[in-house]
């Protein structure tokens, strides 16, 4: 089985990751290595955060891994950069990672929203209303219609990382739209791997979430085909990119 890496800002719910290789149970191995800098929901520190040097620096972490892929799993720290922006830096994050796939957090959002066919969504999002503005504005360029955009205004991906487990399904079922295909929670600093599911049954429609999409955006770009229980509809039915 495969070795994905992935290059994680700072601390905050990076446990998510070895819950994930445990849910797999299918022997893949999901290390996580960090990087640091600001942690403020601020675009000019996102754009740092998410800046060549400091990718180059976590694929270098990741190396002694021998990853088949690479992502940057950080959703502002990759939308902050728009689209064609976004590209490049997953694109570099590639060369610096020997040229292995790769990719980031905001593309595997599109790629799985396009995978399992919806057309809209709902954002329940922890950032300030900008920032929040920008990942819808990424959305819409990738083709997903946002019909609408919660922002919980919590400054540091810090604090997002301290919310108790009904605080964030709370966040997400309260942010629903009717006319939305499916839930988006943006931010890898939100626990939410061991939500999905429940929040999916409150809901009665699919939800992604950061660290869901990420995990499953390394599974697809290692080029894992089989589908897996417990982590929402989008492992569940085996979406493809």
């Amino acid at each position: 089985m495969p070795t994905i890496g992935f290059v994680y800002p700072d601390h905050a719910a990076e446990d998510d990751y070895p819950l994930a290789e445990r849910m797999l149970g299918d022997g893949t191995a999901l290390p996580v290595e960090h990087i640091y800098g600001t942690d403020l929901h601020a675009v000019p520190e996102l754009l740092d955060l998410g800046s060549p040097t400091r990718l180059s620096e976590g694929a270098a972490l990741l190396g002694k891994h021998t990853p088949d892929a690479v992502v940057w799993a950080c959703t502002s720290g990759s939308f902050v950069y728009g689209w064609d922006g976004a590209a490049e830096q997953a694109a570099g994050l590639s060369e610096a990672a020997g040229g292995v796939p790769a990719s980031s957090t905001s593309l595997a959002f599109v790629h799985a929203a396009r995978a399992l066919g919806l057309r809209t969504v709902a954002v329940a999002a922890s950032y300030p209303d900008d920032v929040a503005e920008l990942f819808a504005d990424f959305l819409d360029h990738g083709g997903i219609d946002v019909v609408s955009a919660a922002a919980a205004d919590i400054d540091t991906a810090a604090e997002v990382g301290e919310l108790p487990p009904e605080r964030v399904v709370e966040l997400a079922v309260s942010h629903d739209h009717p006319d939305a295909d499916a839930l988006v929670v943006p931010d890898t600093a939100m626990r939410t791997l061991a939500l999905v599911d429940e929040i999916e049954r409150r809901l009665g429609k699919p939800v992604l979430t950061a660290n869901q999409v990420t995990v499953w955006e390394g599974l697809q770009i290692a080029g894992v085909t089989r589908t897996y229980d417990g982590l929402g509809t989008l492992l569940r039915t085996g979406g493809r990119r």
